[in-house]
């Protein structure tokens, strides 16, 4: 990680230079965070950016996203810190998730605290919820329908089902650690909790789980909780909103303190 970590920095001290920007946090954002990588898995860097004030005072539309090809296995994005607050006003669950990623590369300024404290405020239970679900179904649908399945895709239905559960117990954010997930909301079915312990074991060994028979107790639990969460997830609250001005405080504060 160490290597793999200066090169990240040297990227984002790049990105910098040839954008001419600031960047206020990087996190790792994929398998690596949620801690079942495999051998070959991305370092998948997001990272929030702000530019100089002029660049907002303008009548025209700007691209608001940083994208660098794939290179070193590493796969650098950021977002705008004005995109970035306008999703994060309707509690969009990727940014929520940065900011609560456990491997954090870089964070300078006070744009990340200020961001987190003002999170219980922005979560919405029924907007997250139904982020998760959808990738849920969607990889349920897409990977693990048949006799034969890609059984790394198990990570990515489970996942997020048990986010939904994290979000119908606590009312607050998943966090993105997946061994945490299922020590909190696996029930204790001795067969089903052995199945997924036995596919942990083989991917963070960095086997490629490929095609093999489908695992009947995962199968069977995810099945029963899409359903489930299908037909709670309209019952559940938006946010309450009301921060848009501390937002847009929070924009102009960060242009200053930036950029002076």
């Amino acid at each position: 990680m160490s290597d793999y970590k200066q090169l990240i920095l040297q990227e984002l001290q790049k990105i910098e230079q040839e954008e001419n920007v600031r960047i206020l946090y990087a996190c790792e954002s994929g398998s690596r965070a949620w801690g079942f990588p495999s051998k070959d898995s991305d370092y998948d860097v997001r990272f929030l950016y702000i530019r100089p004030v002029e660049w907002y005072v303008s009548i025209f539309e700007k691209r608001d996203v940083i994208e660098r090809p794939i290179n070193n296995m590493l796969d650098v994005n950021g977002w705008d810190l004005r995109k970035a607050l306008y999703l994060f006003r309707k509690s969009n669950p990727p940014i929520q998730e940065w900011l609560r990623s456990p491997i954090q590369y870089y964070e300078k300024y006070s744009v990340a605290k200020q961001m987190r404290s003002l999170s219980p405020l922005t979560f919405s239970p029924k907007s997250c919820m139904y982020h998760y679900l959808s990738m849920a179904k969607g990889n349920f649908r897409d990977y693990l329908q048949g006799e034969q399945v890609k059984l790394k895709k198990y990570f990515y239905v489970l996942r997020p089902i048990l986010a939904c559960g994290w979000i119908e117990k606590f009312n607050t954010m998943p966090p993105m650690e997946f061994d945490l997930l299922v020590e909190k909301l696996l029930p204790a079915d001795r067969e089903l909790r052995e199945a997924i312990q036995r596919l942990l074991t083989r991917k963070k060994a960095g086997e490629e789980l490929d095609y093999e028979p489908r695992v009947t107790p995962i199968h069977d639990y995810l099945e029963e909780r899409i359903e489930y969460f299908q037909g709670i997830s309209t019952s559940l609250k938006l946010a309450e909103g009301g921060q848009d001005q501390q937002l847009d405080a929070l924009f102009r504060s960060a242009l200053q303190e930036v950029w002076g």
